[in-house]
């Protein structure tokens, strides 16, 4: 019996999504193996929205990095500037003052209130409930309202500067937000009830992208991914910055690891923010808002994490003693969950994959900062930040030229 070898190679169906996808906000590239609806195998390929961020540090002072280190990301750019300047003054063996402190953890459980309410509705997008998404980008707008009435900006809200705060908060600002949040809460109490009883949406939800303990552990994931599944992972209360030792977080948590969970957990983290910003409203501390800071920073090296919206934002900075960092590195939280995407893609049908991504409410604008090239055959060359100015200089010449 002959046998054909063209047969006998066993052949796969590669389906793309990305990099341009309505799927997708932002560039990433997926394929996925699938067997008729099942999906047998997955990648990604990411490093789309590369923008040298990490080697422009190197070329600017620690003042000016502050505010191009926010742009890293939109949702969570208080989350990029707080680790940062955490970072930095602990290589100045600088501390912002209490009140400065307060008001740090203020912004931050504010940004985390935008960023969950984004998701939701993205997330309820992706499902096909545009009603919930309609909802919950209307009351973001309540939370986006307050952080531009107290920074003057509804995005990068610039709130932080090395040794402080460059804002202080009135009694009068305070009751404002006290009035959002009790605007806000039975709001949040009807989407908790809409993810954990509509019918329609638990199909897309309950028992799809199971991880377990165990796997989130093996996996690595951080974040509201990670306390899904049962693992209590949260810098806040492992190691407690800025005023979160005087403002201590009840972490939230379920078990059953499933895109079910990972709505719950952000939705009752709403309920969390909402406490820890009465909290800091009620027991904000007198004082000043800023430190003395150096211009130069002394020599050394140090690293400084946080809990972004998303989970652990780890920051490793090191300095030569100038005006400027010798180098900064930043791991975001999306690097850490992509694996879980990835893993738990296989064996499910490809119409939950869009849902399965967006439960790990992946950025990859934070993710992506830069990318190495090296052509075969060819050592890897260490550019300087002119080497890249004339690069970009030359190209655009020859790109003139050539029409």
């Amino acid at each position: 019996m002959h046998t054909n070898e063209h047969s006998a190679q066993v052949e796969k169906f590669i389906v793309p999504i990305g990099p341009q996808h309505p799927a997708l906000k932002e560039p990433g590239h997926f394929e996925f193996s699938v067997d008729g609806e099942i999906v047998t195998d997955a990648t990604v390929r990411l490093g789309y929205a590369h923008r040298g961020i990490e080697k422009a540090t190197e070329a600017r002072n620690w003042v000016q990095d502050l505010y191009l280190l926010e742009r890293i990301c939109g949702i969570c750019s208080h989350a990029h500037a707080t680790v940062y300047t955490l970072g930095v003054e602990q290589l100045a063996g600088v501390s912002a003052p209490p009140r400065a402190q307060a008001i740090r953890v203020l912004i931050a459980e504010l940004e985390r209130m935008h960023s969950h309410l984004l998701w939701l509705g993205v997330a309820a997008h992706e499902a096909g409930f545009e009603t919930l998404f309609m909802y919950t980008w209307r009351d973001r707008e309540t939370v986006m309202d307050i952080l531009e009435a107290l920074a003057g900006n509804r995005v990068h809200y610039s709130a932080n500067v090395l040794g402080g705060v460059k804002f202080d908060i009135s009694e009068a600002q305070a009751e404002v937000i006290r009035h959002a949040l009790d605007f806000l809460e039975p709001r949040i109490h009807h989407y908790l009830d809409v993810v954990t009883t509509d019918e329609m949406f638990l199909r897309r939800t309950r028992g799809i992208g199971v991880m377990s303990a165990e796997a989130a552990e093996q996996l690595g994931v951080v974040g509201p991914t990670a306390r899904a599944s049962g693992v209590a992972r949260d810098i806040r209360t492992e190691a407690p910055y800025a005023a979160y030792a005087e403002y201590p977080v009840h972490i939230v948590m379920e078990t059953t690891g499933d895109l079910e969970a990972r709505f719950v957990v952000r939705v009752k983290e709403l309920f969390e923010c909402c406490r820890l910003i009465r909290a800091v409203l009620d027991k904000l501390p007198e004082g000043p808002l800023k430190s003395r800071m150096p211009r130069k920073i002394k020599a050394g090296e140090t690293i400084s994490r946080i809990e972004a919206p998303r989970g652990e934002l780890f920051y490793f900075m090191r300095s030569n003693g100038t005006d400027k960092p010798d180098r900064i590195r930043v791991r975001t939280p999306t690097i850490c969950n992509m694996a879980s995407v990835l893993t738990l893609a296989i064996g499910h049908h490809l119409a939950d994959i869009p849902m399965i991504l967006a439960g790990v409410d992946p950025c990859f604008s934070c993710n992506d900062r830069m990318a190495i090239i090296t052509p075969n055959g060819k050592e890897h060359e260490h550019w300087t930040w002119e080497d890249l100015r004339q690069h970009g200089i030359k190209y655009y010449q020859d790109v003139k030229v050539t029409k």
